[in-house]
This record gives structure tokens, sequence and C-alpha cells, in this order.
């Protein structure tokens, strides 16, 4: 009788890259990214893409996992399970929008680092399912960070009620702006204005410009 082969998902393989923002922005990782219904896909059993992740880490020198991409936490059996096939060569980091708190308190055993990006226009809609997410981090005893990346709409005041709220779940928390892209930062003050407001409010506010692909990857 043939056995279960397990959960299996869509991936858009296990590329390797810098990470384009946040708090590990800059650090040379492994990803495993869910494919987007653009991208071209790999099927992956849970069994596979762990052991695929192991051998790479065994081939160079890495900082981390990232794990991102089109929804991550929709495959959430897929990856525990992967996980559960550790231990994980590296520190984990997952890289959600937060709305799906239970997603991240099923998995928080496996992470180093859970990082909530709250981007564009829809920021503040996002807000509180982040915030639940932030939280289950925290309680947890996981290293936990926000990025904000807001559009060309989005105000500071806007921004600065996240880093209201963001302390509020939890001190602890990093927080990262990163203007949009080709914001002229070298002519204007408003960046600079923007985290010495933060500041008061929140001690760990930074301000980072992402790395663009094909430099960046995430």
């Amino acid at each position: 009788m043939a056995q279960p082969s397990g959960p299996t998902a869509a991936l858009a393989g296990v590329p390797t890259g810098l990470q384009s923002q946040g708090l590990w922005i800059g650090r040379r990782q492994l990803f495993l990214r869910f494919a987007a219904e653009a991208e071209t896909a790999t099927m992956y059993t849970a069994a596979a893409i762990a052991l695929e992740l192991k051998r790479t880490a065994a081939r160079s020198v890495f900082h981390s996992i990232s794990i991102g991409g089109r929804d991550p936490l929709q495959n959430l059996e897929f990856l525990g399970s992967a996980l559960a096939h550790g231990p994980m060569p590296l520190p984990v980091m997952l890289d959600v929008d937060g709305q799906r708190p239970e997603g991240v308190a099923a998995l928080t055993r496996f992470l180093s680092l859970a990082q909530i990006t709250l981007e564009g226009p829809n920021m503040e809609a996002m807000v509180e399912r982040a915030m639940e997410s932030l939280k289950i981090a925290a309680d947890a005893g996981v290293d936990h960070c926000i990025v904000l990346a807001p559009g060309d709409q989005t105000s500071d005041a806007q921004m600065l009620r996240a880093v209201e709220q963001v302390h509020g779940v939890s001190a602890k928390t990093a927080i990262v702006i990163h203007p949009p892209v080709n914001t002229p930062i070298d002519r204007d003050r408003r960046w600079l204005t923007l985290v010495e407001r933060a500041a008061p409010v929140h001690n760990d506010v930074r301000l980072f410009l992402r790395l663009p692909p094909p430099t960046g990857t995430r």
C-alpha cells in the first residue's frame, strides 16, 4: 500500500540572495518562497524542501532562512511539517503581513525572527491583525520586527499612529521604516523629521532604503 506523501506546496524554488528589507536587510539568506500565480513553480513535499534547505546550507555560508513570497501562512500545514523535519541548519525568519495571527502562533517554536510588513495605501486597514501577530511573537519570546513601507499617499500621522500601536504591544519591537523606492531622501528632511518624532514614542526606530532587485530578494 502506497504511503501518503504528506503536505505539498508550489514554491519558486530555494533561491539565494540578499534580504531586501527589514531587520536583516543585506544578510545573505536562503529564501523559501511561495510562488505567485505568474511565477514558475515547482511542487515540493515538506520533507523534500527540508532536505533541500539543509543541502543548500551545507554548500556555502548563509546568515539565515527567509520564509516569504505569496501568503506563506496559507500553507501552514506544509510549513509546520517542513520545519518539524529539523532542526533547520540556520535561523529562520518569517516575513508576512500579519493578517494570519493563528499561523504565526503555530510556527513560533521554529522561528528566530517574526517580521511583519505593513505596506502601501492599505497600511491602516492591516494594523489590527498585524498587532495580534506581533503580540503572539512577543509573548512567545521570538525576536520581532515591524516593517513600515508606506505608499506615496501615506501620511506621517498614519506612520506615527502605527509606531504608537506597536509600542503599546511590545516595547522590544524593532521598527524599520522604508521610504518608497526612488524617494529623494537626500533632498527631503521629511524622513529625518519622522524618525525624530517617532524616537520619543519608541526607542528602536530605524530608517533604511530597500535593496531593489536584482541585488535584493524577498
